[in-house]
């Protein structure tokens, strides 16, 4: 990473693309940068050049699973989130996702056939299956040392002094006022101007978008100092060699 500027990108997907916040660690007085990427391999292309960039999207995808509660790395991470848990989706097998096109009933039936016991997706988790792939055709082992998964309720559990947030940024499936007053205010405790936040935001881009980048972009830079955790510790790899693990 000594060739790459220093510029972490916290990466979060949304209606239409993936929201992407830069900021520039060389130029602390430098506002973040809120931007709409189209797609992953853009955000990978960005002239920023980020050294890292952390992702809100699942990187890693077993070819079987086993137990409840998709991958190990949800499994660590969900009891710490609280209510906040519900957040954090089960990840099926690597055929479910890859196989199975729009077509939710044949990605049930290919996550029943490579699970153990047999278990459906959620449809949450399958309306999601297009940006996973996406980031899947990006990835590959050696881009490990730049990007990585993580997860923003994870994200501002650790920010948060280890305590998952209070109120649901999301209720019925609109904003909550409430809770994105709660993170934004958090996001401003570490630093985030509150200019940042009055920024328009590109077309698509909802208010828990930008905030779920900046507090990624935050644990962005954790990892580039080497202040962040990996759940779990020891990651599995999947059969391309991809690091099951979220961090923060």
């Amino acid at each position: 990473m000594s060739g790459l500027r220093p510029v972490v990108a916290g990466v979060d997907g949304c209606p239409g693309g993936w929201a992407v916040v830069l900021r520039d660690l060389e130029r602390p007085a430098a506002a973040p940068v809120l931007l709409k990427a189209a797609r992953f391999a853009d955000v990978l292309a960005l002239p920023e050049a980020p050294a890292i960039i952390a992702v809100d999207m699942p990187i890693g995808l077993p070819d079987r699973t086993a137990g409840v509660g998709g991958r190990a790395a949800e499994r660590f991470v969900r009891p710490l989130l609280g209510a906040r848990q519900s957040s954090v989706f089960s990840v099926p097998c690597r055929a479910a996702v890859m196989d199975s096109g729009d077509d939710y009933r044949l990605a049930c039936t290919l996550a029943r056939a490579y699970s153990d016991p047999p278990r459906a997706v959620a449809k949450q988790c399958f309306m999601i299956f297009p940006k996973i792939r996406e980031v899947d055709d990006a990835m590959r082992p050696d881009l490990e040392a730049r990007v990585y998964e993580s997860h923003p309720e994870l994200a501002f559990w650790r920010l948060n002094g280890e305590r998952p947030m209070t109120l649901p940024k999301r209720v019925r499936q609109e904003g909550h006022a409430p809770g994105l007053a709660e993170r934004r205010a958090l996001l401003e405790r570490m630093g985030f101007p509150p200019a940042f936040f009055e920024v328009r935001r590109p077309p698509g881009l909802g208010e828990d978008d930008r905030l779920d980048a900046a507090v990624l972009s935050l644990i962005a830079e954790r990892i580039l100092d080497g202040r962040a955790q990996s759940f779990p510790s020891d990651p599995p790899r999947d059969g391309r060699g991809l690091r099951m693990a979220i961090w923060a």
